[in-house]
């Protein structure tokens, strides 16, 4: 009696993974499928859309506005290179250096700008919502 229990699941169980085989088959995409970054160094425009996001400021509870740029994936100058990423980052916290810049970004915000990148890292700190970081900037019209 168990036998003829044991052998439909059993054949079900076959059927079941031979069905699944050809997705597990494919090749996950290659290091060479990706595209290429491209390489930034100091003075280089970084392109994309200026989004703010809220976050609260360090030991004083505040929410703090946090802004960020999406562009393509761009690979950063050394030591940094891809920031541990396969392609390099495509996220960038931009940090104002003052109310005057941050002025700027907030008239900016939901749009496509262009920002002239003097210094930019790798975002090493717990909580930061970009992959890299832009610390010295300035808008290009």
């Amino acid at each position: 009696m168990i036998e003829r229990l044991l052998k439909p699941s059993l054949m079900l169980a076959a059927l079941l993974a031979l069905s699944a085989t050809p997705a597990l088959s494919q090749p996950a995409a290659t290091p060479e499928a990706l595209p290429k970054p491209t390489a930034m160094k100091a003075g280089d425009v970084l392109s994309g859309q200026l989004n703010a996001m809220r976050s609260r400021a360090k030991g004083k509870g505040k929410k703090a506005a946090v802004y960020q740029l999406v562009s393509e994936p761009r690979r950063l100058p050394p030591p940094a290179g891809l920031c541990n990423l396969e392609n390099g980052p495509e996220t960038f916290q931009i940090v104002p250096a003052g109310d005057a810049q941050a002025a700027q970004l907030k008239s900016h915000l939901g749009k496509q700008v262009s920002l002239k990148v003097e210094a930019v890292a790798c975002a090493e700190e717990a909580g930061q919502y970009s992959e890299a970081v832009v610390t010295k900037w300035s808008l290009v019209n």
